[in-house]
């Protein structure tokens, strides 16, 4: 068994104004941005199948601009996310699977699960809802991370609940949201939202040694000193693969952010 799992550092999405005059090159062209952006970090968020549903076209032609090591994570229709009851996604989930994602092949990580604010812990209806969740699509392995913004989401039964089903939960960097770094799953998923304009590198220099050092401490199976736990059980230490996203904040430096932890890494 390797000793660390595989580090991956991102943003969300490559199509933002802003970067024309923080990230791209002043002669690239907006058709150029996806092939940039993706030798710039290791990964990708996709927001925009949040909104719409893709089509097998579109993905395979985002798996035809990357790296062959590159990987996108795919957000979740905001139809299933936002649905009053999560367990009633079963039609719906299965449209959102079938759209194209197959076409990404080996370069598909995770899906996120981003609920909404106000969506409250239920265990019943979070159970039925992860029973709905495949491990595979075709032959490809599907990997399951659930964002939780509700205060409810932080108790051991929800913790244990996610154990059971092997879905990670995501590890918000942000005053805004409810941060949980207990590990749930077999990899690790951390949304870092605190950029500021006023760093050029989103986050100070010596943060992002810290943030170096947690990613490394994750991938090897530990988990990082002084995060937000809300139970002192230790996990099973074994290797992880880290998704790690600069995403919101001051989003113009995001990929600033992530090329400088790159760096570092």
């Amino acid at each position: 068994m390797p000793k660390s799992g595989v580090i991956r550092v991102g943003i969300g999405g490559w199509t933002y104004e802003p970067w024309r005059e923080t990230f791209y090159p002043a002669d690239l062209p907006k058709k150029s941005e996806l092939h940039y952006a993706s030798r710039q970090v290791t990964a990708i968020e996709i927001n925009g199948t949040f909104y719409r549903l893709q089509t097998p076209a579109v993905f395979a032609k985002w798996r035809d601009e990357t790296p062959d090591t590159f990987v996108f994570t795919i957000k979740a229709p905001r139809y299933i996310v936002q649905r009053r009851n999560l367990a009633e996604n079963a039609e719906s989930l299965q449209k959102f699977l079938g759209s194209g994602l197959v076409e990404l092949g080996s370069k598909l990580g995770p899906i996120l699960w981003q609920l909404a604010p106000t969506k409250k812990f239920d265990s019943m209806e979070l159970t039925q809802f992860f029973a709905l969740l495949p491990a595979t699509l075709s032959d490809l392995p599907l990997r399951h991370a659930l964002e939780v913004r509700h205060a409810s989401f932080a108790s051991e039964e929800y913790l244990d609940l996610a154990r059971k089903h092997r879905i990670t939960t995501v590890y918000t960097h942000s005053a805004e949201y409810p941060g949980i770094a207990d590990l749930t799953g077999e990899f690790v998923y951390a949304r870092l939202r605190s950029c500021v304009s006023s760093e050029p590198t989103g986050y100070p220099t010596n943060e992002l040694k810290s943030w170096a050092t947690r990613t490394k401490e994750w991938a090897e199976g530990g988990m990082p000193a002084l995060l937000p736990a809300i139970t002192e059980r230790e996990s099973p230490r074994i290797p992880r693969d880290v998704y790690l996203f600069f995403i919101n904040g001051a989003k113009e430096r995001a990929p600033a952010a992530a090329r400088h932890l790159l760096s570092l890494l």
